[in-house]
């Protein structure tokens, strides 16, 4: 019998508990949102022999996370199940990690195809449903499985166009000399396929750029494939499913090949910093087709010497001149099955030097997005100028119609002269790569004519157009942004919107710059200088999913290291990267501050995601380049070595050098420190102890002779800096600073800024990525804000106020001068709108739980910025931090992935007043687990209103 008399109160507790504060603990099941191999989703090509598996789960309610995981991974669908699976069952595996599971089933077979699924446990023990079924497929994994595939070559030029010729000079030569470089070859053959096709699958390689054609139609919608490299150490193939695509009976293939950077015989080749032969040869390819029938027979399709070829239509093609296209040479459906090939040649089968082929694992290069001309005006002499409104890296698409043999020139620059009446090709002219950004196109005369290249892409805004007997519209020519295809996946917004530009600018910057590589700039060099590389790498982290991108990079510095003595003991020899990576244009061996990129990129990469596979990869080659680095060790402590803080304000380094403020030996030192603690880190992840304590050592003894040859009291003052701006924020970033004398040389660097330099920054990249993070970490949000947004020079306020839309490479003063010389695309300035999110959204990983595991949640920012609201998209789900203020509370919606953790940084004071979801702290803590440290309160995932008052 029930007792009313409980019972009541009973019912009561329960109908109150059902209306309880947000924050009690849903029973609502766990979901998978996404799961990946290797970082992708139902991945191909995987070479990996042990792939790493993550997902992403969620969860209603508060403090949700994972305590347990299952993989299943099976040969087939039917037998994805706990009793049946034959490749991999993990079993119940006690563990919190969801992210970069390591595979440890069976070994894995090359270009099978395999399932997977995955069910996690939660904090209490409760188990998800499985996810739903995923699958992955290997790749050829080794060179043996291209088995009788040869690489294909054109066996004879046979260009008789008039315009295959381009003028060639660099600055140094007295005259312009014709070039055509290696001619375009196309490549075809039929083949008949007799039964039913169960599944086809193509692996190409191109040394240089292909395009691939399968009854007339091209294969994919990829561009200037593969991504450039060391390609006799390393090469690049793509995997395309043509098993929807070919059909059973006869099929034509067809292979568009260009040079790229494999065949660039021209450019640089007068440079004395590059190697004599700067091709490696003329533009070579590999091709296998790999056919399923239903009958369970198999079959290869493959490039061999009984394969066509001829020269067409795109007479001259390179990197950096342009396409030219005479349309007169067109070949006619040229890879349709029944084609008339006869008069064609047969191709040559050639030896590259190779010494890996692996599958192209980045995002590809990708037609991204049109643009409309947004003016048309005459030049001065009398052709027309076109202003598209946005500076990318692309080229131009045409429909004209003209008379048969009718020129059409189109010269891309980024700038007009400074009285807008003509373009500007400072920039984009050929100084120093030889050849100015020109696309040509010779008319056949038959009706509208359409055409856009295939093998070059230039950095522009504007294009002046030679040949048209009309005014150019949107009908006639558009520019398109081409581009490697990574994702956007973080945003800031706040209520300045001048920050909001520059973060569009810095974006933009990044997106013209990544072609395989992180470029310097999309026009004049295309090169991966590593000094850029690591100063923007931060905040493309933050906006953009790189995490294939920047291991791809590591293997093109790897591959780039040439064998250099030691500095202070020649008879040591070490592997050292070049300043550029990859391709022949070598320059010298990387100086401390560009060369620490090799260390750089895989701590970014593993603080930004938490995978530590590149930091274990590549520890040989960065402990190695460490101690290269050590050889340059003075007497005084101090490594002699150093490029400097590139482009500060007014700096030109034949013009004006002494306008680089900081000494090179200073920042690269600093760096270095920096990079020395890294390498403890990483020497202790690799279990090398030894090393790990060297690293130690090495960075107290590098501060103390740091401290003692650089810390500087301030003439007149009580401040004291590093004798730079760049040098100071470098210290304070890096922790160099005695923390007995930050507060003396925070007030040094505001005394430099304010007193000396009226308000302005001088720095160049090196400073300028941390000035306003630090200013505003140590108290002086204000300052940073104004530094940022001042309308005068220099400042990045001042840049967007002259029009450009890109970063300009260097700090001038742009109407002082006929033409902005220079690049205006240069993504090393994009480093410093890490800003945005570090402090103004107040987001960072943390060194102790990397890849947002545990994030920081610290919102800094000056009086003049009311709201901000930032996402970060994270190996477990996107953090978004949404903060306004209200008559000087902070009120925060914080929303925190599940299975991770957040670090809200507050004060002692500031915890006084703090409410979640509107209960006081005292109060919210009694009845949630919620962790208080002397400087932070931590809490687990869920939705939170955050509130205090802000000190």
């Amino acid at each position: 019998m029930i007792n009313r008399q409980v019972f009541i109160p009973l019912i009561f507790l329960a109908i109150f508990c059902s209306s309880c504060d947000s924050t009690s603990t849903s029973e609502k099941p766990m979901s998978f949102e996404k799961q990946t191999v290797n970082s992708k989703e139902n991945p191909s090509a995987i070479e990996s022999e042990q792939p790493l598996f993550s997902w992403i789960a969620s969860a209603e309610g508060f403090i949700k996370s994972q305590s347990a995981y299952q993989i299943l991974v099976a040969s087939s669908k039917e037998k994805l199940n706990e009793e049946n699976a034959d490749i991999w069952n993990s079993r119940k595996v006690k563990s919190e990690t969801s992210a970069f599971v390591k595979y440890r089933g069976k070994a894995l077979k090359a270009m099978q195809t395999y399932f997977w699924k995955v069910k996690i446990w939660d904090e209490n023990g409760d188990s998800s449903n499985w996810s739903d079924a995923q699958e992955f497929k290997m790749g050829l994994m080794t060179n043996e499985n291209w088995g009788d595939s040869k690489w294909i070559t054109l066996n004879e030029d046979t260009r008789t166009s008039p315009h295959r010729f381009r003028d060639y000079k660099t600055g140094k030569m007295k005259g312009p000399e014709p070039v055509d470089g290696f001619a375009a070859s196309y490549f075809r053959k039929e083949v008949n396929f007799d039964k039913t096709i169960k599944n086809a699958q193509a692996y190409i390689c191109g040394l240089g750029y292909y395009e691939l054609y399968l009854n007339g139609e091209k294969v994919g919608d990829h561009v200037l494939d593969p991504a450039p490299s060391n390609y006799d150490k390393q090469a690049y193939y793509v995997n395309y499913d043509l098993t929807n695509e070919i059909r059973s009976g006869k099929n034509a293939f067809g292979i568009n090949l260009g040079n790229g950077f494999y065949g660039q015989n021209i450019s640089w080749k007068r440079d004395p910093e590059s190697e004599k032969d700067l091709a490696y040869g003329p533009p070579t390819v590999k091709l296998l087709v790999k056919i399923e029938y239903e009958d369970g027979s198999k079959l290869d399709f493959y490039t061999d010497n009984t394969w066509k070829e001829s020269t067409g239509p795109i007479v001259f093609n390179n990197v950096y001149g342009g396409d030219t296209y005479d349309a007169r040479f067109e070949l006619g459906d040229w890879a349709t099955a029944g084609y008339n090939d006869e008069k064609w040649g047969n191709v040559k089968e050639t030896t590259p030097k190779i010494r890996t082929i692996s599958a192209q694992q980045i995002s590809p290069i990708k037609k991204l997005k049109e643009f409309e001309p947004q003016k048309v005006f005459k030049a001065p002499d009398g052709n027309w100028i076109v202003d598209f409104g946005q500076n990318i890296a692309g080229w131009v698409k045409l429909n004209v119609q003209e008379k048969a043999g009718q020129l059409i020139e189109i010269t891309t620059t980024e700038a007009l002269l400074t009285n807008g009446k003509d373009i500007f090709q400072g920039s984009t002219g050929g100084g120093a790569n030889g050849m100015a950004q020109i696309y040509k196109y010779i008319c056949k005369g038959d009706g509208l004519e359409s055409w856009e290249p295939k093998f070059s892409y230039h950095g522009f805004r504007y294009a002046k157009i030679k040949g048209v007997s009309t005014k150019p519209d949107a009908n006639m020519i558009k520019a398109v942004l081409v581009a490697t295809d990574i994702q956007e996946t973080g945003s800031f917004v706040s209520s300045d919107d001048l920050l909001n530009k520059m973060h569009s600018i810095s974006k933009w910057t990044i997106v013209d710059n990544v072609h395989g590589i992180p470029e310097d700039c999309p026009h004049r060099e295309k090169c991966g200088w590593l000094g850029d590389a690591h100063a923007f790498c931060e905040y493309a982290l933050y906006n953009y999913d790189m995490y294939d991108f920047y291991k791809k990079y590591m293997e093109d510095i790897r591959t780039q290291m040439r064998p250099t003595k030691g500095y202070n003991n020649p008879d040591l020899k070490f592997q050292v990267p070049t300043m550029i990576a990859p391709g022949k244009r070598t320059s010298t061996y990387a100086k401390i501050d560009w060369g620490v990129a090799t260390m750089y990129l895989p701590w970014y990469n593993y603080l930004y995601y938490g995978d530590d596979t590149i930091v274990k990869d590549y520890y040989e080659e960065m402990r190695g380049l460490t101690n290269f680095y050590l050889s340059y060790k003075g007497e005084n402590g101090i490594m002699q070595d150093g490029m400097g803080d590139w482009c500060p304000p007014r700096w030109d380094r034949r013009k004006n050098p002494s306008a680089m403020e900081c000494d090179p030996i200073i920042s690269a030192n600093a760096y270095f420190y920096d990079v020395l603690g890294i390498m403890e880190t990483f020497a202790k992840m690799n279990n090398d102890i030894p090393f790990a304590i060297k690293m130690e050592k090495e960075k107290q003894d590098l501060k103390a002779a740091f401290n003692k040859e650089f810390l500087k009291e301030i003439s007149g003052t009580k401040h004291k800096w590093y004798q730079s701006q760049t040098a100071t924020v470098q210290a304070l970033q890096f922790g160099i600073v005695p923390d007995n004398e930050i507060e003396a040389v925070v007030n040094g660097l505001a005394h430099d800024i304010v007193k000396v330099k009226g308000g302005h920054h001088s720095t160049g990249i090196h400073g300028n990525r941390y000035i306003y993070t630090v200013l505003t970490k140590y108290g002086k949000a204000d300052l940073a804000h104004q530094i940022l947004t001042t309308p005068e020079f220099p400042s990045q306020a001042y840049v967007m106020s002259k029009g450009f839309t890109t970063w300009p490479e260097r700090q001038f003063e742009w109407e002082k001068m006929t033409g902005p010389t220079n690049s205006l695309n240069h993504p090393m300035h994009s480093g410093f709108a890490a800003y945005f999110y570090e402090s103004l959204g107040g987001i960072k990983s943390s060194e102790s739980d990397p890849g947002y595991k545990m994030f920081i949640v610290n919102p800094e920012f000056p009086s003049a910025i009311t709201k901000t609201e930032v996402s970060v998209p994270t190996p477990y789900g996107t953090i978004i931090n949404k903060w306004h203020t209200d008559n000087k509370m902070l009120n925060m919606n914080l929303t925190v992935p599940f299975n991770t953790k957040a670090k809200v940084v507050v004060t002692a004071s500031e915890l006084e007043s703090l409410e979640i979801n509107g209960t006081p702290i005292s109060e919210f803590k009694e009845n949630n687990t919620v962790e208080i440290t002397n400087d932070a309160i931590i809490l687990g995932s869920g939705e939170y209103n955050i509130k205090y008052s802000k000190h």
